[in-house]
């Protein structure tokens, strides 16, 4: 593999990274499907010119349709709604790459995300805790939350806010911010609150790069701030649905 092509990969990992254990729900699946892919991308040679980065998603895209547990529609959406979805807000890729990432015509691509949305504004609800340090950003995202149609279980603004709202309220779902300030540390929050409450979790960071290196244990699902209500729609609905899955099947890593 040219030495050019191994360093844009290397830069393009963590996104990657993201992409993947969003589709997955979990970050050692991610992480091998990742690793599947650029096993892929590295014995083979290109046979068109996307980025590299575009590459990698496609490549990890194709690996993820091809596994059996992923076949067939799921809550209502199908493997490439979900991941158009997935490409066009939480990776904030065009519509007309994603459909090339995807092999799909622009129609094609076109009509299946108008499908996707449609199914969002009618799709899964839950409550949400917020955990996040600044009083104006945490009203901010509550409004967000709530024009995506879920309620709000509460509001923390330091770790130990965090732990009490959590045994108090029962969240469907937890949205954290890494970095507390003086209040702590939102990963340190949840890790005390999941010993007690099975929840998904979403984590909000300006610097997403810094959780994706793959060498400790990570989040399944991180969004980038400032963020879009739709972003956060889709990333909620990813995290609820596969969640819902891996508790049903016993599948939870």
């Amino acid at each position: 593999m040219p030495e050019s092509l191994r360093s844009a990969l290397i830069q393009a990992l963590s996104y990657g990274r993201r992409y993947a254990r969003a589709l997955t729900g979990s970050q050692p699946r991610g992480d091998l499907l990742v690793a599947e892919s650029l096993r892929t991308l590295t014995t083979s040679r290109p046979t068109d010119d996307l980025p590299s980065l575009c590459r990698l998603y496609q490549a990890i895209s194709r690996h993820f349709a091809t596994q059996p547990e992923n076949d067939g529609p799921e809550h209502g959406l199908s493997i490439v709604q979900r991941q158009l979805l997935l490409l066009t807000t939480l990776e904030e890729v065009s519509l007309d790459m994603a459909a090339r990432i995807l092999g799909l015509s622009p129609q094609e691509a076109s009509e299946d995300l108008e499908t996707a949305h449609a199914y969002l504004k009618t799709g899964i609800q839950t409550s949400v805790l917020i955990i996040e340090d600044e009083p104006i950003i945490a009203m901010d995202i509550e409004d967000l939350v709530l024009q995506c149609g879920h309620k709000i279980a509460g509001v923390a603004h330091t770790q130990t806010d965090a732990i009490r709202l959590a045994q108090e309220t029962r969240p469907g779902l937890i949205l954290a911010d890494i970095n507390l300030g003086a209040g702590g540390d939102g990963m340190r929050a949840v890790a005390e609150i999941t010993k007690s409450h099975s929840a998904p979790v979403i984590y909000v960071t300006a610097y997403p790069e810094r959780l994706l290196t793959g060498e400790t244990s990570e989040p399944s699902f991180v969004i980038t701030k400032p963020f879009e209500p739709l972003t956060l729609a889709v990333a909620t609905y990813q995290a609820v649905s596969n969640w819902a899955v891996a508790h049903s099947t016993g599948a939870v890593s």
